[in-house]
Parts: structure tokens; C-alpha cells; sequence
């Protein structure tokens, strides 16, 4: 695995320690630069008194952690750093934000204007949900990840592999009752289309 871009931005007291200990870092420390691509923002809190940094701070898209002493950490960031620390800490914090923004990356799946939640089996739209079966969300990846209709068939394999309990009856059962689903919640009678050659989104 690569080792993430972390632009760090502090006093010139924050900033030499982290330029003494590349060598300790599990990331790669980019100083000062913004112009540098990096993953994360590792940043001191004193530096949110530069306001061309802090509007760059503030209008990154990119992960964001403060350190400092814990009274003064302020700001809309992703995770903290209570100053003093150790190298440790520094560590598994950049490791533990970068890991958990993947997690919900690939927990949450935008489909149409709803959202899928994979881990909570929940697909969503404004306030209401319904609760999906795995098989449900399996369908709905599938459907997805395809830019053609897709046979019953090919569901099959693809979600049931083929098992000795299913066969094309089993796809029109699940496609309807999750079509049911979000119908009854939904009133959307066009989310899952289907044609001669198989079904789609």
C-alpha cells in the first residue's frame, strides 16, 4: 500500500519536529506547500491565524486533523491531535482517518437520487429509508455495476452462484418484493426497469 500525502501546516516550531522524523512517519510529510497533492491536512491550530491558510483549510475537500493542546483545538476537521504526542499517535491517527473515510466511501453507494448504505443495509432518500436483505443490496450493486439490462440468468450467478434453492423464480420474487419496498416508500415505480434483455436501473 502507498504511503499517503500529509501537507503539514504549523508554526515553524510543529513543522521542524515532524521535518526531523520522516524516517518514523508512515506517511510522506509535505511542508508548508499547499500546492503539493496530498491526501490529508495534518494541521497545527495555531495556524488557523493565517487566514489565507485557514481559507485553505476551511475549503479543502481532503481530510483534515488539528493538533494542539486540547482547550484550543477548534475548527471543522476530521479527527484531532492533542498536543504533546507521540509518534505513535501521530501515526495510527493519520492511519485510523485515511482507513475510516475509506470505510465509508465504500459503505455508501449513491444510486440515482438515493443513497445506499451497505453496512446499515439501509437505502435512503431525504428522511425515509427502508431496510434492505443482503441479497437486496447485492442486486442493487450488481445493477449498478452494469451499463447493459442484465438476465435473470446472470443475477443468478452473479448473486446466488448458481445455489441448488434458486433459480429464475427466486431473481422475480426478490426483484418484486424489492421493487414493493420501494414503491410502498417510495412511490417510485421506475427505480428498477426491466426489458427483454434483462433488468436495470
Amino acid at each position: 500500500m502507498h504511503k499517503l500525502n500529509v501537507l503539514i501546516l504549523g508554526p515553524s516550531s510543529f513543522v521542524a519536529t515532524l521535518n526531523e522524523l520522516p524516517k518514523f512517519l508512515k506517511f510522506n510529510p509535505l511542508f508548508n506547500n499547499i500546492n503539493d497533492n496530498h491526501n490529508i491536512i495534518l494541521y497545527h491550530v495555531d495556524i488557523l491565524q493565517d487566514l489565507k491558510k485557514k481559507d485553505y483549510i476551511d475549503s479543502s475537500d481532503c481530510l483534515k486533523i488539528c493538533a494542539g493542546p486540547r482547550k484550543n483545538i477548534i475548527g471543522n476537521y476530521d479527527a484531532s491531535l492533542e498536543l504533546p504526542t507521540s509518534l505513535k499517535d501521530i501515526n495510527s491517527t493519520i492511519e485510523n482517518t485515511a482507513a475510516k473515510k475509506q470505510f465509508n466511501k465504500n459503505s455508501s453507494i449513491e444510486i440515482k437520487n438515493y443513497v445506499l448504505n451497505k453496512n446499515e443495509k439501509k437505502l435512503s432518500k431525504l428522511d425515509n429509508y427502508i431496510i434492505l436483505t443482503e441479497k437486496e443490496v447485492q442486486l442493487l450493486e450488481l445493477f449498478l455495476n452494469s451499463e447493459s439490462p442484465i438476465s435473470k440468468d446472470k443475477i443468478l450467478s452473479s448473486v446466488w452462484n448458481y445455489s441448488s434453492d434458486a433459480d429464475t423464480h427466486t431473481v422475480e420474487t426478490h426483484i418484486y418484493r424489492l421493487r414493493k419496498k420501494i414503491i410502498d416508500k417510495f412511490l417510485d415505480e421506475k427505480f428498477i426497469l426491466n426489458n427483454k434483455e434483462g433488468y436495470y436501473l
